[in-house]
């Protein structure tokens, strides 16, 4: 086993979530802890309880927890080592790329100083407009490191790049 690492996961709003799920209790049965961070869109296809009884921890997705007197995304971000956004969604990307920061994830963002990794989730049209492009290059000259994505079946009944990554690829790349 790897060294124990304290890990964000932050989940972004799109139909990869469940592969979030798998992720997290990889990464738990690895003996990392994992904090989880849940965008509102998020929420709609995985619920916060799934990844509680996963991470064994509750789930923030409000800038405004007072479990957290400093912020959560001061706190969480100061015990972290490193953060994972899975699934990143073309949203995600540009809130990210542009400095947005409208919900917990996208402040926490910009306020961890750790390594971030992204694992890019949409279909394959999206993927390849010229933005998210600019998007991507932007956030890998920023020092982000992509995971992904794969070309394969993807939920709109096509294939093609853009598909998430698998969780085991995904957890490889972090702490293997």
């Amino acid at each position: 086993m790897t060294q124990s690492r304290e890990i964000i996961l932050g989940v972004s709003g799109g139909i990869a979530c469940y592969k979030a799920a798998v992720i997290c209790s990889r990464l738990v049965q690895s003996g990392h802890g994992v904090s989880v961070v849940l965008t509102e869109s998020a929420s709609r296809f995985v619920g916060a309880p799934t990844f509680e009884a996963l991470s064994g921890r509750p789930c923030s997705c409000s800038m405004f927890d007072s479990r957290f007197p400093l912020g959560p995304h001061i706190e969480l971000a100061r015990r972290a080592d490193l953060l994972l956004v899975a699934p990143a969604t073309a949203n995600l990307l540009a809130k990210a790329a542009h400095g947005i920061a409208d919900d917990l994830l996208s402040t926490l963002l910009l306020s961890f100083t750790g390594r971030v990794l992204f694992a890019p989730a949409m279909n394959a049209e999206m993927w390849q407009k010229a933005p998210v492009q600019r998007n991507v290059s932007q956030l890998v000259s920023d020092g982000v490191e992509m995971i992904g994505p794969e070309s394969g079946w993807q939920s709109c009944r096509d294939q093609g790049e853009g598909r998430m990554s698998e969780p085991d690829t995904i957890v490889k790349a972090l702490v293997g």
